[in-house]
């Protein structure tokens, strides 16, 4: 029965936070209000409040949802590949199909991080993380062993981890609605572009 109603709890909070996503994405969050959000998920708000303290306590929670999200897409795609240079193409693919299939969650990423505070009233983008990203830490492992193994050459591979990461988050940036350069072109000529670096 506890099980149950943990169950129940947990699938609320995940509609709630969903709800979040939506309202962040469409008017940004200066003007998202526990009220708006509950209008959203058909709800009141006595019942966001039941589940999160405050406005700042679901955006915390709406952003460790969304870092997960992120995370987990892409660690399942490189964790069914073999080799690391399967495992790095992957990663890069992965994370740019997560820019472009979900770029409601992305917006509703860099509304909390460059609108939200901390508990200590600490904006998110300067707060100081004492662990690394851990798609940070999987991309840097995949360099890593892929130098051990000899797929890879001789780089550094902290700073080709960095330019994968900017390359992937920068591609948000992309025009949606010209042909100038869509996701998949984006896609191939990055790949490429990372294939010379490494190899």
């Amino acid at each position: 029965m506890e099980n149950k109603q943990y169950l129940i709890a947990e699938a609320r909070r995940e509609q709630i936070i969903k709800a979040s996503i939506e309202v962040l994405t469409d008017i940004g969050y200066s003007s998202t209000s526990l009220s708006k959000i509950a209008s959203k998920a058909n709800i009141s708000t006595g019942l966001i409040s039941y589940h999160f303290s405050g406005k700042e306590d679901l955006m915390r929670n709406t952003l460790m949802y969304l870092v997960q999200q992120e995370r987990a897409f892409i660690k399942e795609k490189v964790e069914q590949k073999q080799t690391y240079m399967e495992k790095l193409m992957v990663f890069i693919e992965a994370g740019l199909a997560y820019q472009g299939t979900k770029r409601g969650n992305n917006i509703a990423l860099l509304e909390i991080v460059f609108n939200g505070r901390t508990p200590d009233n600490v904006p998110y983008y300067l707060v100081e993380i004492d662990h690394e990203d851990e798609l940070n830490v999987l991309l840097k492992e995949i360099l890593y062993k892929g130098q051990e193994s000899k797929e890879f050459g001789d780089f550094d591979p902290q700073v080709i981890a960095i330019v994968i990461r900017g390359a992937i988050s920068g591609s948000m940036s992309l025009p949606q609605y010209e042909n100038k350069l869509n996701l998949e072109d984006y896609s191939e000529k990055l790949v490429k572009s990372i294939l010379k670096m490494i190899q």
